[in-house]
């Protein structure tokens, strides 16, 4: 629609399109909240849901120019998610119960990708390359809706600590499943054969971005500690795009990295201001990346074949993917739970709060889809977003009665 609008202008410049299709996202984005927040959604929902409407199945507000040159958001994203989540892993809390939470973890996101890669692969027979990544992601979790709801219901004890390591945690699980993947599947796409080498230089690649994330979460400390807040958030915003311009040049996720220099940050320094400043600087640039992603939502591939990935439809595919990673989160949360005896209202209950999917899986869906390229990276990227709407609308509503039903909080009425 903007593009005739432009062409009857006659612009010979690309800047006003861009403002006013950035403006436009910005916008679709805030009114949507007004929306979905007294519906007690999340706004990642709602985000998701005006870039749909203002993308090309409805509105179409937005030029393809503008999507391409902003293809560096999903890693801007996934920079400030991942440092964000950095502030959990303090190591005093880690030590109390440290090991049996790894387990624990390791059981509820393995369980799930395996589930999710049995039914893509062996009962749907899609492509061994796309049932290897889609797997992958259904590791990950969000964080922020959980946290959200937490601090709704002001709910404390020891399913509330396990919970808020678990969602940590898995990310990094997620994420060095989904480097293996997808490098797995980048070679069987190109015709080359897999050996272990291929398998183990991305993971020794991220361990070293994780070594030198944590090195700039350092420097960081040494840095900015009594500087103004301002000069404060100038240099971390600084730190977070130069780590993310050098992972990009490598074609690799700054997830792990940024999540580790938030770390290390948070452990040397005990400070949890700069979060806090973070977290008020970071709302525009998440919500571009969310709408950008809605507008991006090819709704027509959705309901038609899979194509290059098999050849069922991806709505069906969507379905099943949203249905079996469910039924993993929960069975793997109780068996990880059961090995290292979790209190029963743990064990019960712990994978109801692990059903939302939003911010990680999307920005690396993302990732995904250009680095796979073509339908296959579509497809990906279309099942991804949304199951995602459908996780969110539920996620907050499980994770609310997984709290109660644990007994970590008494509704208000109740007290």
């Amino acid at each position: 629609m903007l593009d005739l609008l432009y062409e009857r202008l006659s612009l010979t410049s690309k800047a006003p399109i861009v403002i006013i299709s950035l403006a436009a996202m910005l916008t679709a984005g805030y009114l949507m909240t007004r929306l979905t927040r007294p519906a007690k959604l999340p706004d990642v929902t709602g985000y998701i849901l005006a870039g749909i409407i203002i993308g090309p199945y409805l509105l179409d507000l937005v030029p393809d120019c503008v999507l391409h040159g902003t293809e560096f958001l999903p890693d801007i994203a996934l920079a400030f998610i991942a440092f964000s989540s950095g502030r959990f892993f303090r190591l005093s809390v880690l030590r109390k119960n440290g090991a049996k939470v790894i387990i624990v973890t390791l059981a509820e996101s393995l369980t799930a990708s395996a589930l999710v890669f049995c039914a893509m692969f062996f009962i749907l027979r899609l492509s061994l390359p796309f049932s290897l990544v889609l797997a992958s992601l259904a590791a990950a979790t969000a964080p922020a809706s959980t946290m959200m709801t937490i601090r709704q219901t002001g709910a404390m004890g020891d399913f509330v600590d396990t919970l808020l390591q678990v969602v940590a945690l898995d990310d990094i699980v997620g994420l060095a499943a989904y480097s293996a993947a997808i490098t797995a599947a980048e070679t069987m796409i190109s015709g080359g054969r897999i050996s272990a080498l291929s398998v183990v230089i991305p993971l020794v690649t991220n361990i070293g971005v994780m070594a030198l994330g944590g090195a700039m979460g350092w420097l960081i400390k040494l840095t900015i500690p009594k500087r103004h807040a301002d000069d404060r958030l100038i240099l971390a915003v600084t730190a977070l795009f130069v780590f993310c311009g050098v992972c990009s040049v490598f074609d690799i996720s700054p997830l792990l990295g940024c999540m580790s220099m938030g770390m290390v940050y948070v452990n040397v320094s005990g400070d949890e201001e700069l979060f806090d400043s973070l977290g008020r600087f970071s709302p525009p640039l998440l919500l571009m990346f969310f709408v950008r992603s809605g507008v991006s939502f090819d709704l027509g591939a959705l309901f038609g074949a899979g194509g290059s990935v098999g050849s069922s439809p991806l709505i069906v595919i969507g379905v099943i993917y949203f249905i079996v990673r469910i039924v993993g989160k929960y069975s793997g949360a109780w068996l990880g739970c059961l090995a290292v005896r979790k209190d029963k209202n743990v064990r019960n209950y712990l994978g109801l709060a692990l059903i939302p999917q939003a911010g990680v899986a999307i920005g690396l869906a993302a990732l995904g889809a250009r680095i796979l390229g073509g339908e296959t990276g579509n497809a990906l990227q279309t099942i991804i977003l949304s199951s995602s709407v459908l996780y969110e609308l539920i996620g907050p509503a499980s994770a609310k009665a997984a709290l109660f039903l644990s007994k970590s909080y008494i509704p208000e009425g109740k007290k």
